[in-house]
């Protein structure tokens, strides 16, 4: 018997969404040392950050989904990361994302996002899932509105106040 979980590949027309590597450890550190990481977990020294990487891993293998790592197609070199968790206080399903700063303004989130949104509606049946956004996370919350997500409601989080965008589903709406 086994429980192994292959994390498949998803090929975008800049990105490769893929499995979490132990070569990623650099790109993720310096990511989650931070501040900027604070709406993600951050920020992280390298020991906590290699603890991130392994909740990722983790994530695959106890729900079957979970977070891609997003590289550029061209170098394989990390940009950030996208996908779906479901930790153990999530209302439901998330679609999460991150870009790495030297990455922003390029597109790159919208695209990770938008190919992991697609996949996991394809792949595990998540066809609608939520974005969790702190208020104060600009930048999520724009995106959240260009990937087609809609204001839902505010919840308490963690002890924070956090909001909750509901993704379209494969036809489009957001209701």
């Amino acid at each position: 018997m086994s429980d192994v979980v292959t994390v498949p590949v998803i090929e975008t027309e800049r990105l490769t969404l893929r499995a979490p590597r132990i070569t990623d450890l650099d790109a993720f550190a310096t990511f989650f040392a931070d501040e900027r990481a604070r709406f993600v977990g951050g920020p992280s020294d390298r020991v906590g950050t290699w603890q991130i990487l392994l909740r990722m891993s983790g994530h695959w293998q106890l729900r079957g989904y979970g977070l891609w790592v997003a590289a550029r197609r061209t170098t394989g070199e990390p940009v950030g990361y996208a996908g779906i968790v479901n930790h153990v206080d999530w209302p439901e399903p998330e679609l999460g994302y991150a870009i790495f700063a030297a990455w922003e303004g390029r597109g790159y989130a919208f695209e990770a996002a938008e190919a992991a949104r697609s996949a996991a509606a394809e792949r595990f049946g998540i066809a609608r899932p939520i974005s969790l956004v702190a208020p104060e996370n600009t930048r999520s919350v724009r995106l959240a509105k260009r990937l087609g997500a809609a204001f839902e409601r505010d919840i308490e989080l963690r002890g924070e106040t956090t909001y909750v965008f509901r993704h379209p589903g494969a036809e489009g709406a957001a209701a």
